[in-house]
């Protein structure tokens, strides 16, 4: 046969057009039937036109299924993840009228794991001298922007995984921001969602409020109420030891020690625990800069430029 000889499409039979062919294993592929499959299946060259086949009919089931599925909870922001705790399901898509995209409906006993990554992202940041030319301060200094990845791995015979960035086109610009926390906790809640374990890591408080060293506040303890057996990541973002938290108990919000509740009266509402007095002070461990007592640390030292962090609570 000749390069531009006339090809059919092994799934309808319709004639494919000039540049239209998506090749299979054995056969052709028109665009229209391709645009049918499952849009995280990466496999159509090695596929075989009986297995397009049967994937295009799982397609047309799964068509009619989301006439009942009833999202309960959304992560995510372009891609978002949509689950309907009631049926043990969930769907992954960008577009807004989901129905009219046919997002595969996946149940969550399909999910093997649910892998979780917070990428720092880093540019040094120059400064302009008298003649105009961009030079690097001494030290260096740097602008930060973290993304929240989250990787689903699927038992399915259409495709193995399914990739988002839960951050997408809003990036903290520091890891003591509240947007850096909200990240956090929604991409620890949307594992513990799909896969039913904890994987938010357990840190130390340190030397927070008032000379506590506690652990952080259990997964069960932070959450009430998650219908899903590991329950709501919960509310504790001082678990997280960040400097922003570490001055809520300064203008009136704080973080209880004892159960990580977030309380803005004199004791917890949730455990009674009289709120703490805040010692906690800073100094650069670069340089050895300090704020006035009492006085936020700013986002990068003064003296030396080195970005404020947990590093440099005292």
């Amino acid at each position: 046969m000749g390069l531009f000889d006339k090809k059919y499409c092994d799934i309808c039979g319709e004639k494919i057009g000039l540049l239209g062919n998506r090749k299979l294993e054995d056969g052709n592929l028109c665009k229209d039937c391709a645009s049918k499959l499952s849009p995280f299946f990466s496999g159509r060259r090695s596929a075989t036109v009986e297995e397009i086949k049967q994937q295009l009919a799982y397609r047309e089931e799964n068509k009619q299924k989301l006439a009942t599925f009833r999202p309960t909870k959304t992560f995510g922001e372009s891609r978002k993840v949509y689950i309907d705790e009631a049926a043990g399901a969930f769907i992954v898509t960008s577009r807004s009228n989901w129905r009219d995209d046919n997002p595969d409906i996946i149940s969550l006993s399909q999910v093997t794991a649910c892998n979780t990554d917070i990428k720092e992202n880093k540019d040094e940041i120059y400064r302009e001298t008298a003649d105009g030319k961009s030079v690097s301060y001494n030290p260096p200094r740097y602008e930060y922007s973290y993304e929240f990845n989250v990787q689903i791995l699927i038992n399915s015979p259409w495709f193995n995984e399914i990739n988002l960035e839960l951050s997408d086109g809003n990036h903290p610009d520091s890891r003591c921001t509240d947007l850096y926390r909200e990240y956090e906790r929604r991409m620890y809640e949307l594992s513990a969602a799909l896969t039913g374990r904890n994987t938010a890591p357990q840190v130390s408080y340190g030397q927070a409020q008032a000379g506590y060293a506690q652990s952080a506040p259990s997964y069960a303890q932070q959450t009430q109420g998650y219908a899903q057996p590991s329950q709501n990541y919960g509310q504790s973002a001082a678990a997280f030891g960040s400097v922003t938290a570490a001055a809520g108990a300064e203008s009136g919000t704080w973080f209880c020690p004892s159960c990580g509740t977030q309380n803005n009266g004199a004791f917890c509402q949730n455990c009674g625990v009289k709120k703490p007095q805040s010692q906690r002070s800073f100094r650069c461990d670069k340089c050895g800069w300090k704020p006035e007592p009492g006085q936020q640390p700013p986002k990068f030292c003064p003296q030396c430029g080195d970005p404020f962090d947990n590093s440099d609570i005292i």
